[in-house]
């Protein structure tokens, strides 16, 4: 006999050309999405399934945060005096910023590293996120840099969401190093070699920035990664309109990300590329910048536009992927069905798993995420909490009643193993 559920609700947001299922249901079989309906469904439809009566809440796919630096040691609230007095991103960078992080994180054991980031990815799942991308950086040196790539492997086995690694030793280049351009030459040689002969990362990623890494560096970078058979991806536009989301367009990068400077005639290039966009309103706002990305210009040009939250200690320290939807649409004025598609589908295509996840399509996964709003526009509309109710994983009812499974994550995690 099949694992049949089947789930009711007033509102069904498919991710699909933007649709919208009013009054419907949808059916689950061994995990993956069997039927979606307008309607009421069948006596034999109901017959020997569980049946999960949401009607009144708004289902959607499950949430896919796009960009992450999940593992990392220590924090950095000594920072929050210097934003509040005004002080700059690249101003608090040369006082502590990235370094700060990378000290705290070679000095952290795994141990440490480990429970910090499952409490993090606990919190993500609370908030309905059920993919995450997890990116490297705050190690620098090789040691370090392998070790997080490993423990992002070790929490993708060990709780619900889905954990996809992405190598990002061009964060910053560390203090043991002369210059860039030693830097450079030891990723390519000693690290990244040996993060593609583990397996351990399947992008790499790039902070493209003046003081950082140079268009010039970043390319040179870029195009090595995309030899060793990494996929692409590049931090561009961040804080100077240098020009990072035309290399990233040139380079067929799977997505560029940030963009708050992004020159306006490289948006039409992005779309042409089919670059993906991960937009970051939530750091603006920590960042007190005035400046965010111009969402509603890229998405009107035909940009796939995802929304992310940037988990990170220095300028996003917030896991909630609920708050960076807030913030796309009072902050960049889109749309209640933009943002979730942004958070959806378009967010699965920023880390190549929309064949899989980020829509409601039979056949995909079954991925859910429920909120307890009567439509879209109320989860926008009633801010500043927690709206998710309930999260499935593979059809796994991981979250009930806002809080966890313990039997169905096990469930999950046990399946996992298996794979």
């Amino acid at each position: 006999m099949k694992n049949k559920q089947v789930l009711l609700s007033h509102s069904i947001y498919t991710a699909v050309d933007g649709q919208e299922l009013v009054d419907g249901y949808l059916v689950i079989e061994d995990g993956k999405i069997a039927k979606l309906s307008a309607g009421e469904p069948s006596a034999a439809e109901l017959r020997e399934a569980q049946l999960h009566d949401f009607r009144g809440r708004t289902i959607t796919p499950g949430l896919v945060d796009a960009h992450t630096h999940l593992v990392h040691g220590g924090s950095r609230e000594k920072e929050l005096a210097l934003k509040l007095a005004g002080a700059s991103y690249m101003e608090i960078h040369e006082e502590g910023g990235i370094k700060s992080t990378m000290r705290a994180t070679r000095a952290a054991t795994d141990e440490e590293l480990l429970d910090k980031a499952l409490t993090a990815l606990a919190s993500m799942l609370k908030h309905g996120t059920t993919t995450v991308e997890a990116k490297s950086g705050y190690g620098l040196d090789k040691d370090t840099e392998l070790r997080i790539l490993r423990i992002n492997q070790a929490l993708d086995k060990l709780q619900a969401l889905d954990v996809v690694s992405t190598y990002m030793g061009a964060h910053d280049t560390p203090p043991e190093f002369a210059d860039n351009a030693s830097y450079i030459k030891f990723m390519l040689e000693e690290v990244m070699p040996q993060v593609k002969a583990e397996n351990l990362a399947e992008f790499c990623d790039i902070f493209c920035e003046e003081g950082i890494f140079s268009l010039e560096e970043t390319r040179e970078i870029g195009e090595a990664a995309q030899k060793m058979g990494f996929k692409l991806k590049i931090h561009a536009d961040e804080i100077e309109p240098m020009g990072g989301a035309g290399l990233a367009a040139d380079l067929g990068a799977v997505s560029s990300e940030h963009l708050m400077a992004i020159a306006e005639s490289d948006i039409p290039k992005m779309a042409e590329s089919g670059t993906v966009a991960v937009l970051l309103p939530a750091t603006s706002f920590f960042l007190r910048s005035e400046n965010f990305a111009p969402a509603k210009e890229m998405w009107d040009q035909g940009v796939t536009v995802a929304i992310a939250s940037d988990y990170n200690p220095g300028s996003s320290p917030c896991e909630n992927l609920q708050m960076a939807m807030d913030m796309a649409c009072l902050g960049m004025g889109l749309e209640p069905l933009q943002i979730l598609k942004g958070v959806t589908l378009n967010a699965a295509k920023a880390i190549c798993r929309d064949q899989e996840i980020g829509s409601l399509e039979v056949g995909k996964r079954a991925d859910l995420t429920v909120f307890n709003a009567p439509n879209p526009n109320y989860i926008f509309y009633h801010f500043g909490v927690n709206s998710v109710t309930h999260v499935f994983k593979d059809g796994l009812q991981v979250l009930r009643d806002g809080q966890i499974n313990q039997a169905a994550l096990q469930r999950v995690i046990r399946a996992k193993s298996h794979k």
